[in-house]
C-alpha cells in the first residue's frame, strides 16, 4: 500500500503539531489556522491570489458544513431562553433534582441517558434533547457545566458513536472495507468499547473530581445558574405544570417518530430542531400575549447570536482540518496526487505501509491510523481504511481482522467523532456554555488513557 507523500502532506503535519502545541498551551489557534490554510493554497496553486481567496472559500465551506449544527445549537438555547423567562423549566427540572442530589449521581445518571439515547438517535440530537432539561439539575446539584459537557460527550459521541451498536452505520463501513460481515465487527468491538469507555469514562471523573477538590473547577453557581433562575411572571402555575409536561411528550414523540421513520443523523436533528421551533413560537405566544409575535423573534435573534458567538472562534480551525479530507479539492482545488484519498488517509496508509507486522505493531499502527484519519473532525471519513489496512493486516499475521478493524473504527470515532476535535464536540460544549477548546483540553489525558489500555487489550484478543 504504497502512498505517495507531497510538500502539502508534511506541510498539514506540521501544522497539526503546532496547533496541539497551542492548545496545550491554551493559546489561541485562530493565526496558526489560518496560516496554515494560506500556505497549503499556496504550495497548491502557486497563485499568492488564490491563496488568498482560498482562507475565505476554507471559512465559507466550514460555516457550510457546521451551518445544521449551528442552526439546531442556536433553536435550543432560544427554546431554552423562553423555558427559563416562563418559569416552565423550573417545574420541567424538579422531578430530576429528587434524585440527582450531588455531582457524582448527575455525571453518571447524565452520560448514561446520555449513551442509552445516543444508540438509537446518534449523539447530536441526544444533546438538544437532554441539554435543555438535565443540565440546570446538574448544575444545581453542584456538577460544573464543564463535567455535564463531558458525560455527555464521553458517553454520547464516545461510547454509544463508536460501537453504532443499534444504527450499525459505523461497522457497516468498517466491515464492508474489511470484507467481513457487520456482526463480526459489532462482536469483536463489544470488549474494546467496553474497555474504552470504562478506563476513559472513570479517568475523566476521578479527574475531574480531583481539579473540583483542588479548586481547579469551580461549580457554576454563577452568571448561567444565575440567568436560570431569573423567570417571570408571564405563566400562571397551572400554565406551567401543563407546558412541563407538554413538552417532554413532543420529544418523546419524536423519538417514536424516529424510530417509525428510521431517521438518524442530520434528519433526526432537523426533527428535533424543528420541534423546538414549534415550542418556541407556541410558548412566545401563550407567554407574551399581544407582544408573542415580537417576543419569538427576539428569542431566535438571541439563540443566533449565542450560536454564532460560540462558533466563530472554531470556524477558522475546523477550515483548516476540513482540508485535510475532501474539503482540499473544493476548496483549493484538484492538486493532490491522482492516487490520492485526501491528505489525512494518505498519511494513515503511509503509516501502515511503513511499519513491520506483528499483532503488537498491528494493534498500535491501527491505534494510528484511526487517531490520524480522525483529525478531520468527522469521525466516519477514515474508517474505510482503517477496515481495509486491518484486512490487510489480518491476512499478514494469520488472523484478527475484526478485532483490528474494531479497534481502528473505536479509534477513529473518539479522535473524530467529538471528544478530542473542538469543532466536532461543539454541541455539548455550546448546550453547557463552556469553550469547546477547554472541552477538548479536558478530554485529551482520559481518552489518550483509554485508547492505549484498549489498545493493549486488543493485542491480547488479536
Amino acid at each position: 500500500m504504497e502512498m505517495e507523500l507531497t510538500a502539502l502532506h508534511w506541510i498539514y503535519v506540521v501544522f497539526i503539531a503546532l496547533i496541539i502545541g497551542f492548545m496545550v498551551k491554551r493559546r489561541d489557534t485562530t493565526l496558526i489556522c489560518i496560516i496554515g490554510i494560506f500556505l497549503l493554497a499556496l504550495v497548491a496553486t502557486g497563485s499568492l491570489a488564490s491563496s488568498i481567496s482560498g482562507i475565505f472559500n476554507s471559512f465559507i465551506f466550514a460555516i457550510t458544513e457546521l451551518m445544521s449544527t449551528i442552526l439546531i445549537i442556536s433553536i435550543i438555547v432560544a427554546m431554552s431562553t423562553v423555558l427559563t423567562k416562563s418559569g416552565i423549566n423550573d417545574v420541567m427540572i424538579a422531578p430530576f433534582a429528587k434524585f440527582i442530589k450531588n455531582p457524582t449521581l448527575a455525571f453518571w445518571v447524565i452520560g448514561i441517558v446520555m449513551m442509552v439515547i445516543s444508540w438509537f438517535f446518534w449523539p447530536s440530537p441526544a444533546v438538544a434533547l437532554l441539554g435543555a432539561v438535565l443540565l440546570p439539575v446538574a448544575l444545581r446539584a453542584g456538577l460544573p457545566a464543564l463535567g455535564v459537557a463531558m458525560a455527555m460527550n464521553l458517553f454520547g459521541h464516545g461510547i454509544a458513536l463508536s460501537g453504532d451498536f443499534i444504527i450499525q452505520a459505523a461497522p457497516k463501513l468498517t466491515g464492508d472495507a474489511a470484507s467481513i460481515p457487520v456482526g463480526d465487527v459489532i462482536a469483536a468491538s463489544i470488549p474494546l468499547v467496553i474497555t474504552m469507555g470504562v478506563v476513559t469514562t472513570l479517568s475523566a471523573f476521578i479527574l475531574l473530581k480531583r481539579d473540583m477538590k483542588l479548586g481547579r473547577i469551580k461549580a457554576d453557581n454563577e452568571g448561567f445558574v444565575q440567568d436560570q433562575t431569573m423567570s417571570e411572571n408571564l405563566l400562571t402555575l397551572g400554565q406551567k405544570k401543563f407546558f412541563a409536561v407538554f413538552i417532554p411528550i413532543a420529544f418523546l414523540l419524536d423519538v417514536v417518530a424516529l424510530s417509525i421513520l428510521k431517521l438518524q443523523g442530520g434528519d433526526a436533528t432537523a426533527l428535533v430542531g424543528g420541534t423546538a421551533v414549534f415550542i418556541l413560537l407556541i410558548l412566545s405566544l401563550v407567554a407574551h400575549k399581544q407582544q408573542g409575535l415580537e417576543k419569538s423573534t427576539a428569542y431566535l435573534i438571541q439563540g443566533f447570536q449565542f450560536g454564532f458567538k460560540v462558533f466563530g472562534p472554531v470556524i477558522p480551525i475546523a477550515a483548516f482540518f476540513y482540508l485535510g479530507d475532501s474539503g482540499f479539492n473544493q476548496i483549493i482545488g484538484d492538486y493532490l496526487p491522482k492516487t490520492s484519498l485526501g491528505i489525512v488517509n494518505d498519511l494513515g496508509a503511509a503509516l501502515a505501509a511503513s511499519v513491520p507486522l506483528t499483532k503488537e505493531i498491528a494493534a498500535v499502527t491501527l491505534t494510528g491510523i484511526g487517531a490520524i484519519t480522525g483529525l478531520d473532525g468527522s469521525g466516519f471519513s477514515g474508517i474505510s481504511l482503517a477496515g481495509s489496512v486491518a484486512k490487510l493486516f489480518g491476512t499478514a499475521i494469520g488472523g484478527g481482522t475484526a478485532t483490528l478493524t474494531a479497534l481502528g473504527q473505536i479509534t477513529a470515532i473518539w479522535v473524530g467523532g467529538g471528544t478530542l476535535i473542538p469543532w466536532a464536540l461543539i454541541p455539548a460544549a455550546a448546550i453547557c456554555n463552556v469553550s469547546p477548546f477547554e472541552l477538548a483540553r479536558r478530554n485529551l489525558l482520559p481518552v489518550t488513557i483509554g485508547l492505549a489500555v484498549t489498545t493493549i487489550v486488543a493485542m491480547f484478543l488479536i
